[in-house]
């Protein structure tokens, strides 16, 4: 009889896959066979004023569905990304840009994303005739404009705050625009962006009801998706699929956290800008089995020389020529030419829009449109000063201590990607029977989608604080207010100003789904600008919604000019490693 060998320890080091590349490469696969699958399904035709596909409120339809809007939320975080690397650095690197980049990304984050479906989804069908893919691409861009805005912030802000020694060393080691980018401002902008990015996708959810059941301009367009879903249930007050819709949303959370952002978030540790490592760094599950796989590293490696010859190739093109200060400043001629040019445009712009707006809905009804920004604005101003106050001090427990990350990150990661016009339903029941006002709840409303920015953006700061500097604080005995006085406040705060900023942004958006909520046959509305927005849109009212979103602009960059720029500049100067 023949004896039975069993490989040597040394043969099996020698197999090329283990069991993490089976795992890796059988998931892969999955993968990119449910997104064909998905994909197929948004090939189907489809010429207005043909009826979109309805929803079926059956739950055996909600994988398919939950599927379809995943996909168009990834796709719309791949090209937020894009954006953010290109119009982030440009801002950040040149300053005659930045003065007309910054002011317009504080338009375009003012402009809610009714505004942006109103004006794109006829162009969008057109651009795919007889396709359902323009309703995609639609609300694929209805979706990119909830989350892109926030991750630009965060990315141009932390190009800012590049520690100065730093900066010296890449020039003395006579770096490349290229290298220099991928080699000391991503990295710095790494831990920053990545929680806006989760930020951002969680915001996402919150308008994925909106761009999945379009109603603008008196005409009804529907996708298939958990958002729709929840739409129809809502219309049918049908609270069985309701609770199917919210079960469904939760285990697509938990699943990309998971298999995701955690990882993500257990990669970019490797960034922290100290000199010692972290002592309890993040873990996942996800990230140790990618670790563990030979084949990435093995494709890494066989395209190392493709990526050499690119960076090699970028890195010619963005070669850095010294040059003396003197000869970088701007001619003061050619500045003052630049500043009389860009005030004749804006001034052009302003004269066409109170023109047509003048002409279409008089002088009395554009102060009726501030007087209910004002009420909003109010709205919003306590919404900051809450969120402030309960979750800035909860941002920094979890940003000091992994542990407690490993612990309260997924519940965190959850409550603010779960979308709050889910819960929507719920409260409305909630004050109609407790006859609570609109007037009031509405606040509230417009929290569950905004307040995540400012515990977010502190969790990322806290994390980006040197272990060393923390170390130092507890063996000088700083404790209490001190130590959040000498350390805390000025390790957060240019991250504080960056989940400010993007929370007013997002509750100016949220206020028009937070001011008007329905129930069946039974609608509750609050006074304000976002109701007005939201009225205006569904009947298709152009004057009044050109109106709506312009003064909801004008607040927004209001707010922006007298109070978040000067703290910008405040974390600029003086708050920053």
């Amino acid at each position: 009889m023949a004896r039975t060998t069993f490989p040597s320890p040394e043969a099996l080091r020698r197999v090329p896959f283990s069991l993490a590349d089976v795992v890796v490469i059988l998931g892969t696969l999955t993968l990119l066979a449910i997104v064909a699958r998905l994909g197929i399904d948004a090939m189907v035709t489809f010429s207005p004023p043909e009826v979109t596909p309805t929803v079926d409120l059956d739950p055996r339809k909600l994988p398919s569905y939950a599927g379809r809007s995943t996909l168009r939320m990834f796709i719309a975080l791949g090209f937020s990304f894009l954006f953010t690397f290109a119009y982030g650095y440009g801002a950040a690197h040149n300053r005659r840009a930045e003065r007309v980049m910054i002011p317009l990304l504080d338009i375009l984050q003012s402009v809610p994303v009714l505004g942006f479906l109103s004006i794109t989804v006829t162009g969008f069908i057109a651009l795919f005739p007889g396709s359902l893919l323009g309703l995609e691409a639609a609300s694929i861009f209805a979706i990119f404009t909830s989350q892109v805005w926030n991750m630009t912030f965060s990315f141009y802000q932390s190009l800012r705050t590049v520690p100065k020694e730093l900066q010296e060393a890449a020039a003395l080691y006579g770096l490349s625009g290229w290298q220099k980018f991928i080699r000391l401002e991503i990295p710095a902008a790494m831990i920053g962006l990545l929680w806006n990015a989760m930020m951002s996708f969680g915001g996402g959810w919150f308008f994925v009801t909106e761009s999945e059941a379009i109603s603008v301009l008196n005409q009804e367009f529907t996708l298939p998706g958990l958002g729709s879903y929840m739409a129809a249930a809502i219309a049918a007050a049908d609270l069985p699929a309701l609770g199917w819709a919210v079960v469904t949303m939760a285990v697509i959370i938990l699943l990309v956290d998971q298999l995701f952002w955690r990882p993500l978030v257990a990669w970019s540790d490797k960034f922290r800008l100290e000199q010692s490592a972290s002592s309890d760094a993040p873990e996942s599950w996800m990230y140790d089995l990618l670790k563990a796989a030979r084949l990435p590293s093995r494709m890494g490696n066989a395209l190392a020389p493709l990526r050499e010859s690119i960076n090699q190739g970028f890195s010619r093109l963005t070669q850095v020529n010294p040059k003396p200060a003197a000869a970088n400043a701007p001619e003061p001629g050619s500045d003052r030419l630049f500043n009389a040019l860009l005030l004749l445009i804006v001034g052009l712009l302003v004269a066409w829009a109170m023109h047509f707006i003048l002409s279409t809905v008089g002088l009395q009804e554009v102060f009726t449109a501030f007087g209910l920004g004002l009420l909003t604005l109010l709205r919003v101003i306590v919404l900051l000063l809450f969120a402030t106050v309960i979750w800035t001090p909860l941002g920094v427990a979890i940003g000091f201590s992994p542990r407690l990350s490993r612990l309260l990150q997924p519940l965190v990661q959850f409550l603010a990607s779960f979308p709050a016009n889910f819960v929507f339903p719920f409260a409305t029941l909630f004050f109609i029977r407790t006859h609570i006002s609109i007037e009031w709840g509405s606040i509230l409303l417009m929290a569950l989608g905004a307040q995540w920015y400012i515990l977010f953006n502190s969790i990322a700061g806290a994390q980006s604080i040197p272990s060393d500097l923390r170390e130092m604080t507890q063996d000088l005995g700083l404790q209490g207010w001190q130590r959040w006085r000498k350390l805390i406040i000025p390790g957060i705060f240019s991250a504080w100003v960056t989940g400010g900023i993007t929370a007013s942004g997002g509750a100016w958006n949220a206020s028009i789904v937070a001011e008007i909520v329905t129930w069946g046959s039974t609608q509750l509305t609050a006074t304000g600008l976002g109701s007005y927005i939201s009225e205006a849109t569904t009947q298709g009212d152009w004057p009044r919604i050109t109106l709506g979103i312009g003064m909801m602009s004008l607040f927004v960059v209001g707010l922006n000019r007298l109070l978040w720029r000067p703290l910008y500049r405040l974390a600029e100067e003086k708050y920053h490693l």
